[in-house]
């Protein structure tokens, strides 16, 4: 892990609650087949350093079909089909900026750039959504989030759907930029989603800032 994401998150390491959730991931993985490969689980801390976030994207829970998760939020390896919601998120890209995208959904070279592609939950029970719920990760990941909204600023954290529009309530909005949209999955997407110009937003706010724009293409 980045040390200054290690540093950051040294309390919730030492915390009781830790230590109960990797036994919890243990037991789990002594019965059943747990996604993603351990080495992947933390990859989004180690692909964008705590000091490199510009972007923050929330997700729920890892994917739950063989090959498909690896440790960022709405990603799939290479020569995985692209699970629906990323479609539509690639479709978005495309309306909103222009840049066509790609047969491949690894969004490697979005989390390379500064963008943190972070699930609530990290591990999943395959086969079964939301089964690692509720046994820590989400007070692993809201530490996350409050220490780059205490410690960092000017960042944009893209909030899509309720679950993610929930954790705004660990974002100070006075010192970051927050932009909503529902889900980008088939349920929701034609809902607002498509249309939510949040990745041009973005590199306006970033550039604004002095900073470089994010590539969305991939």
């Amino acid at each position: 892990m980045d040390p200054g994401w290690a540093e950051q998150l040294k309390a919730s390491f030492n915390a009781p609650y830790f230590a109960e959730l990797k036994e919890f991931l243990v037991q789990e993985r002594s019965r059943f087949t747990v996604y993603p490969k351990g080495k992947d689980i933390l990859r989004a801390f180690e692909l964008t350093p705590f000091d490199a976030v510009r972007v923050v994207i929330l997700g729920q829970d890892p994917y739950h079909g063989p090959g498909q998760a690896h440790g960022l939020c709405f990603s799939v390896p290479e020569g995985i089909a692209l699970p629906p919601s990323l479609q539509n998120i690639f479709k978005e890209v495309a309306r909103d900026t222009g840049l066509p995208m790609s047969g491949t959904g690894n969004l490697t070279p979005w989390a390379e750039q500064g963008v943190l592609l972070l699930n609530a939950t990290l591990t999943v029970r395959a086969g079964e959504a939301g089964s690692h719920q509720g046994h820590g990760w989400e007070r692993f990941t809201d530490a996350a989030i409050a220490a780059l909204s205490n410690e960092r600023k000017g960042l944009v954290f893209m909030l899509w759907g309720k679950y993610a529009q929930d954790k705004q309530a660990l974002i100070d909005a006075d010192r970051h930029y927050i932009l909503k949209a529902p889900h980008p999955s088939p349920l929701s997407a034609h809902r607002g989603f498509i249309g939510c110009g949040h990745f041009s937003a973005a590199n306006e706010i970033l550039t604004a800032q002095g900073g470089l724009p994010i590539d969305w293409h991939i």
